[in-house]
């Protein structure tokens, strides 16, 4: 750590210490129209579920509305959230992707 002397007052050197980047919660809403294997298939492909965690959040989807994928940094929640919204048009299923600040 160095100290400069400016017109005879000594300043000290601060580190600065950075905020670590907001978290953003991704996650699947529920409808009545996406079959349930399908949602199973989005959470192994995009969040990388095992069968069992991606049939849990597919069933807290189903039960509760809404269920939670995973948490990351804005670009790669952002990233997610399309790349689910696109794949479930491309097969046709209504499937809603959604993020928030954690």
């Amino acid at each position: 750590m160095s100290s400069k002397e400016q017109q005879g007052t000594l300043l000290e050197r601060q580190q600065e210490r950075t905020a670590p980047p907001p978290m953003y919660k991704v996650m699947l809403l529920n409808d009545d129209y996406t079959p349930m294997e399908f949602v199973v298939a989005v959470l192994q492909r995009f969040f990388s579920l095992d069968h069992e965690q991606a049939t849990r959040v597919m069933l807290k989807v189903h039960t509760e509305g809404r269920g939670v994928c995973g948490i990351y940094p804005l670009d790669v929640a952002a990233t997610k959230v399309e790349l689910v919204l696109g794949f479930a048009r491309q097969h046709q299923h209504p499937l809603k992707c959604v993020m928030e600040e954690n």
